[in-house]
C-alpha cells in the first residue's frame, strides 16, 4: 500500500469519511490483489497494469468512489457517470455494498 494514500485516508477530518475510505480501498485490493495505488489530482487512484481502475475522492459531504472501464458492465442505477466510468456518491450514514463494488471492480479491470 502506497504511503502516500495511507497518509491522505488519515488525514480525513471525519470519522466516518476515514473509516469508508479505508473500507474502500480494502474493498479494492481485495477485488484486485495485484493494484497499485498513487495520489493523482489530490486523490487515491488504483491502477491495474498502468491503468484506471478506481478512484476515491471526498467532499465535505461525501465519499466519491468511481470505477473505470464499465462501459459493457450492467452498473446499478444508484451509480452516475458516462458509461467509461461510473460513481457512486456514498452520504454520512449509507453503507455501500461492499460485495457488489468488488464484483464490480473485478469485473472492470479484467481486460486492463
Amino acid at each position: 500500500m502506497d504511503q502516500e494514500v495511507t497518509n491522505f485516508i488519515q488525514s480525513l477530518d471525519e470519522p466516518w469519511q476515514l473509516q469508508l475510505c479505508n473500507d474502500l480501498r480494502e474493498s479494492i485490493h481485495h477485488a484486485i490483489p495485484e493494484v497499485q495505488e498513487r495520489m493523482q489530482y489530490k486523490k487515491p487512484h488504483f491502477l491495474k497494469n498502468g491503468k484506471y481502475a478506481a478512484v476515491i475522492s471526498t467532499s465535505k459531504k461525501a465519499v466519491s468512489f468511481t470505477i473505470f472501464n464499465t462501459t459493457d458492465l450492467e452498473i446499478p442505477p444508484s451509480f452516475d457517470g458516462p458509461s467509461e466510468r461510473k460513481t457512486l456518491k456514498i452520504l454520512k450514514d449509507e453503507k455501500p455494498d461492499y460485495d457488489q463494488l468488488i464484483s464490480l471492480v473485478q469485473l472492470s479491470s479484467l481486460n486492463l
